[in-house]
């Protein structure tokens, strides 16, 4: 028997922000196992900044670096809105915008339990 995964993003939207297409498949695949609804994912800022102007998520998950391109004006952008957003990266936590530091910061992979923590991280659960 399996135990039952929480439903903590149940009936919320999560905006996945990933350039390279199985890591955003993968985090697809961890958002609806949590129950949420996923807006994307979409790979540039430009895409996430009109998803954003289109439809208000209830949280982000952002990669760092969108093929050479940081995801900081969506991370603005989702601040001014007052959503809340995890980063998903490879990179470690020093390469972080000091402006983000208190960002939960998954690294890649990520694994559900580790969601799971970042999402009680900002009091998702």
């Amino acid at each position: 028997m399996t135990p039952s995964l929480p439903r903590m993003l149940a009936d919320r939207s999560v905006l996945i922000v990933e350039d390279q297409y199985l890591i955003a498949d993968e985090l697809r695949t961890l958002v609806e196992r949590l129950g949420g609804r996923v807006l994307g994912p979409v790979g540039q800022v430009a895409a996430a900044i009109r998803l954003l102007a289109e439809e208000k998520p209830d949280l982000a998950l952002l990669d760092v670096n969108l093929d050479g391109e940081e995801v900081y004006t969506v991370a603005e952008a989702l601040s001014t809105a007052g959503v809340p957003f995890v980063f998903a990266t490879g990179y470690d936590s020093w390469i972080i915008d000091p402006r983000f530091s208190d960002t939960p910061l998954l690294e890649k992979p990520v694994a559900l339990p580790a969601l799971v923590a970042a999402l009680e991280e900002l009091k998702l659960s």
